[in-house]
Parts: structure tokens; sequence; C-alpha cells
């Protein structure tokens, strides 16, 4: 265990925010070394607003993941909007993410916009530099150089770690004098109950098309310990329409068999145990609009 002073402990929240399917997760998931946010090709994969836990010598530093910022149009990504922006404005310092392949969209512009005079240290990270030549590269920096007062430009890859290191330097330098804020040996702060749900969420964006995996959520119901150390997990996947339960199920159940699969590969590997889950798709015609699935979720239902 470290035996750091008190006295001479830093900690502080850092803010990772961007358009969707800038690369947040793989970032925070990245810095932390384990899974804390769950990714996938889609937009709006993230809903709610996941910390990811850090020590960089004398300082904690606290990754705050949140969800793509966009314009919304419906209730849940009206929530999920106003979620990202509370993690940037409780934040200590804000990182903007921008994927440098895209450039710099309206989103990220907007983004960058409203943060500018926010008065807490700001950098931008470009990534996927790994895709990019570096004189588009250099030209794009320059752009975005002009919209704020950032005190740091970072060149990253997510994916690669390209570049993250000398991130996380600089988020520690920026850590005011605080004593820890979580145990040394946190990763996160989200419940085991809601990372395996997220973990299945995330295989249903995977192994579904087009737009069925936004009219999904999954919730775990129980989660009992056995005596031999394994555990039991029973999840119900909820839809809004019996059209979307039967894909959801597939043939002879076997797309629902598919995501259990791939879901239980990795919360063993997560848990470090034997685990047993157990999934059941059923209809809730409202639960986007059901104010205590937001409420789980950390999400405000009025946003």
């Amino acid at each position: 265990m470290n035996d750091i002073p008190v006295e001479q402990q830093r900690a502080g929240f850092i803010a990772i925010v961007g358009a969707p399917n800038a690369g947040k997760s793989t970032l925070v998931n990245g810095l932390v070394g384990t899974k804390v946010s769950i990714v996938s090709p889609k937009v709006q994969t993230t809903r709610t607003r996941v910390l990811g836990i850090v020590m960089a010598g004398p300082a904690q530093l606290v990754f705050v993941d949140t969800p793509g910022i966009f314009q919304p149009k419906r209730r849940l990504e009206r929530a999920m909007v106003a979620a990202a922006w509370t993690g940037a404005g409780d934040a200590d310092v804000v990182v903007v993410m921008i994927d440098a392949s895209r450039g710099l969209d309206d989103d990220s512009r907007g983004i960058i916009e409203k943060l500018k005079d926010g008065g807490r240290p700001l950098a931008v990270a470009l990534n996927k530099v790994d895709t990019m030549h570096r004189e588009k590269l250099l030209v794009l920096a320059a752009q975005v150089n002009e919209l704020a007062p950032f005190e740091r430009i970072f060149m990253i890859s997510a994916l690669t770690g390209d570049g993250v290191p000398d991130l996380l330097a600089w988020c520690a330098e920026k850590m005011p004098a605080s004593p820890w804020l979580f145990p040394e040996d946190q990763l996160s702060d989200m419940p085991d109950r809601l990372l395996a749900a997220e973990v299945t969420r995330e295989k249903l964006f995977l192994q579904l098309h087009q737009e069925l995996p936004y009219a999904c959520t999954v919730e775990t119901e129980t989660w009992e310990e056995r005596a031999d150390g394994s555990v039991r997990i029973d999840q119900v996947v909820y839809v809004q329409r019996d059209g979307q339960k039967a894909i959801v199920l597939g043939k002879s159940g076997r797309q629902i068999k598919a995501v259990g699969a791939a879901a239980r590969t990795e919360l063993e590997e997560l848990l470090e145990r034997r685990v047993h889950l157990f999934l059941y798709v059923k209809v809730r015609e409202n639960w986007l609009d059901d104010r205590e699935r937001y409420r789980e979720l950390g999400l405000d239902y009025d946003a």
C-alpha cells in the first residue's frame, strides 16, 4: 500500500467530454487498465457518467467518462447530454476529445464554445491520430487552438495508447491538494450489478443492427453468491415491442444465447470467477419514459 502522507496527496476530477463516438470510453478504459465503461462502434453507447480511478504518484485522478454531447431529440438523449454537462461542470479539469479523422464538426465546435470561459484547466485530445497524416493533424490542431484558450493539445490514440501517458501526466499536475477521494485500489464507482448489466448491453450493441440496440435496456434482477465462489446473475433485457423481442431472441433463441455467451465470457474475466448468466427478454413499452429507469442510471428524467 502507498504510504504517501495525506498532506502530500492530490486528487480531483477530470471530465472527458466530446461528440458521440470520439473514443472517450476507450480512453478511460485504457487509463484505468480494465473495462469500466462499455464500448461499441455505434454512437451514444454510453448512457450515464462513469468514473475511472487512476493513481499517478501522489495524485488520484478520477476520470469522468461522459455520454457524447449532441443535439438531443428524445427524453433519454436529453438526459444523457445533461449528464455529460453535469460531469463537465463538476470537474477540476476538462479534456475535450475530438475524433481527428472526423475533424471539427458542429458538435465539437458547440462543446468548445460552451466550455471556453469556464475558468478551469482545459485541454484537447485529438484522438485516432494513428489514422491521420501529420500535415492534416497540424492543420486541425491550429484550427482547434483558435477556438479556446487550451492549455495543451494532445495527439493520442486511445486504442493503441500512443500519447496517452503525456495526457495522464498533465492531468496529474493539475490535481488540487486533497486527500484521496477513493481507496487507492478502487478502479470505479460502478456497482458490480450495474457493470454486469452494462456488459450485456454492450454485447447487444455489438450484435444487433441499426436502431434496435437503442430500444433495449438491461437490468440485473438478482445476484446470487454461491458457496463454490461462483455467482449466478439473472438479467432482463427490456424492449419496447413484441417484434423487437423476437429479433433479440433470434431463431430458436440463438441470438440471445450468443449475447449471453459473449457477456458471460467477459464478466468472468472482469470478476475473475465463474459466472452463471441467465438472460430473459421482456416487453416494456414505456421503459424510455419510466422515471425509475432513469433513476437507476443516475440520469435526470426531467432534463
